[in-house]
């Protein structure tokens, strides 16, 4: 099979990357936007048709949440009109979305089929690319996560480490709960959906498994990587003074994805010290 990898520099991309030498059965295309604009149609359409492509797996996000509430338009370019471009395609499709196409005010593990309400101009956007993925490719795979980090790109893991290492001080919010998610294990969870003996469309929760606050993430984060000169001290949200609300509650129920593909998660600090045992 010819597959297609979008968003192949980010830090998803770059996880799929490393675990397709472990697939040598298919063939890989990874592309970022210097190989392939999915922004433009026509080079979409292009590329899918000159290079044979089976399957397409979109890690190309506009993940800036204070910037898209600036420029909501750019944002929707890439999260929502770029979707449309490569379900054009006629090819099936492996998605990447986000929690924060809900509300964030729930009190327990969203469901698939819960009510979306997004609050941001990024959640706004990303479902647009969810509606539009799947009214053109019914056959697509959607699979939201959240809390994303890896060993690659800028992402929270690396940013708490180095200030660690930098200040005496951090304070970090408690009232924010979900779930860290290894970039490299939903690379993992993509190849579970690529290689199961049948293809099960619709939308899927993957995130690591447990839950955490950002502080009790970042208490983590220090004791895995030796850093104990800097004191974290819990905060409220509004003491931090967000420029975009930030959900509140943001567990997945990954019940469907367990059950449709067999399969077991790890827990997010098992997850979490593979990765900082990489950096």
């Amino acid at each position: 099979m010819n597959i297609l990898v979008t968003g192949s520099n980010g830090q998803l991309g770059n996880e799929m990357r490393v675990l397709s030498a472990s697939h040598p059965n298919h063939r890989y295309f990874f592309t970022d936007v210097v190989e392939l604009d999915i922004t433009c149609r026509e080079a979409v359409l292009d590329y899918v048709r000159t290079n044979a492509i089976d399957l397409i797996v979109n890690c190309a996000a506009y993940t800036n949440v204070d910037r898209a509430e600036e420029d909501e338009p750019t944002a929707l370019r890439i999260n929502a009109d770029a979707v449309a471009n490569l379900a054009a395609t006629g090819v099936r499709v492996i998605h990447i979305s986000t929690d924060y196409v809900f509300s964030g005010d729930e009190h327990r593990p969203c469901r698939e089929d819960d009510p979306v309400a997004p609050r941001t101009a990024y959640g706004r956007t990303k479902l647009a690319g969810e509606q539009q993925l799947l009214a053109l490719c019914p056959e697509a795979v959607i699979l939201r996560t959240a809390w994303l980090y890896s060993t690659y790109g800028n992402n929270f893991v690396k940013t708490m480490i180095r200030l660690g290492q930098e200040k005496p001080e951090l304070g970090v919010v408690f009232d924010q709960i979900g779930t860290p998610t290894y970039a490299a294990d939903l690379a993992a969870a993509i190849f579970t959906v690529i290689e199961a003996p049948e293809w099960h469309p619709g939308i899927y929760h993957f995130t690591n498994e447990g839950v955490c606050s950002w502080y009790d993430f970042t208490l983590a984060i220090h004791d895995l990587a030796g850093i104990s000169s800097c004191h974290v001290r819990p905060i409220l949200s509004s003491e931090y003074q967000y420029k975009t609300p930030r959900p509140h509650y943001s567990v997945l129920d990954k019940s469907k994805f367990k059950q449709t593909f067999g399969v077991s998660i790890p827990y997010w600090l098992e997850g979490l010290k593979r990765c900082i045992a990489k950096l």
